[in-house]
């Protein structure tokens, strides 16, 4: 598997190192997502996975109806 070496920060976490925050880079078929302060952790999976994903979220699809 290619290591990717350009991390983006995502723009919802502010300026400055001192910031946690969820980083992305790609490699060709791959989006690579990590925590900023555990960074040799991480998460991959192909762009459609990760785009279905964020769109079931974004839509209300994982949230949990009240009792």
């Amino acid at each position: 598997m290619t290591t990717p070496d350009n991390w983006q920060k995502s723009s919802f976490s502010g300026s400055g190192d001192g910031n946690n925050c969820l980083e992305l880079a790609t490699t060709p078929g791959i989006t690579h997502l990590r925590e900023s302060d555990t960074p040799n952790t991480r998460l991959s999976t192909a762009p459609g996975a990760l785009a279905n994903l964020l769109h079931h979220i974004k839509s209300g699809g994982l949230d949990t109806p009240a009792p």
